[in-house]
């Protein structure tokens, strides 16, 4: 069964001032659209076609490196528009009580994920993951990759991402990466996060 291309869970304009309606607009409908399309192309006639995004990811260096790039750009990118809403918040009950016990307290877990935001050379992804014991931890991955493929150097269960590839900030931040990951904490879905964190 091919891959679709989701909907975004709001409009386009609903994240502004901090995401612009216009970067919105070309990531999903161009970008993300891309990554679906390519990827369907690289699976036709595979076993991955019968395979979740999930699953594909978990195995990934199986696969030739147009479904790694693909792959994790479709499922990344999916992950990545319910992460964000325009009611912001923060973290409560179970959620926040990790984040705590993880990183001391909210402030200072913001701090960390920026630093991996920042610090990522080139394009590619910073990340809050739940790893197998459960606890939480920051990571960062190069291009479309994940913590969920069996070639990640950390491994766990994204819950919260953040795009740091250009095309994901440019139009209004121009090169002001660590502007943009500030910018995100008014846009985080903590209760699309914290679901995530249960499951």
């Amino acid at each position: 069964m091919a891959f679709t291309l989701p909907n975004l869970p709001y409009d386009f304009n609903a994240l502004e001032p901090h995401i612009d309606a216009r970067t919105m607009e070309i990531h999903h409908g161009k970008h993300h659209n891309a990554y679906v399309t390519n990827l369907n192309k690289a699976i036709e006639g595979t076993d991955a076609e019968k395979l979740s995004i999930e699953d594909i990811c978990k195995n990934i260096s199986k696969y030739p490196v147009a479904v790694r790039n693909n792959g994790g750009g479709h499922f990344n990118h999916s992950l990545f528009w319910t992460v964000m809403s325009a009611k912001g918040g923060s973290p409560s009950g179970a959620l926040a009580d990790a984040i705590n016990a993880a990183f001391g307290s909210l402030d200072e877990m913001k701090a960390k994920f920026n630093a991996a935001a920042a610090g990522r050379f080139g394009s590619g992804w910073a990340w809050l993951i739940k790893d197998a014991s459960g606890k939480l931890a920051i990571t960062s991955t190069p291009n479309q990759d994940n913590p969920l493929m069996d070639v990640a150097e950390v491994k766990g269960t994204p819950i919260l991402g953040l795009d740091v590839w250009e095309h994901a900030y440019y139009l209004n931040y121009q090169n002001r990466r660590p502007d943009y990951a500030t910018a995100f904490w008014n846009v985080v879905n903590w209760a699309e996060v914290a679901k995530r964190f249960g499951a």
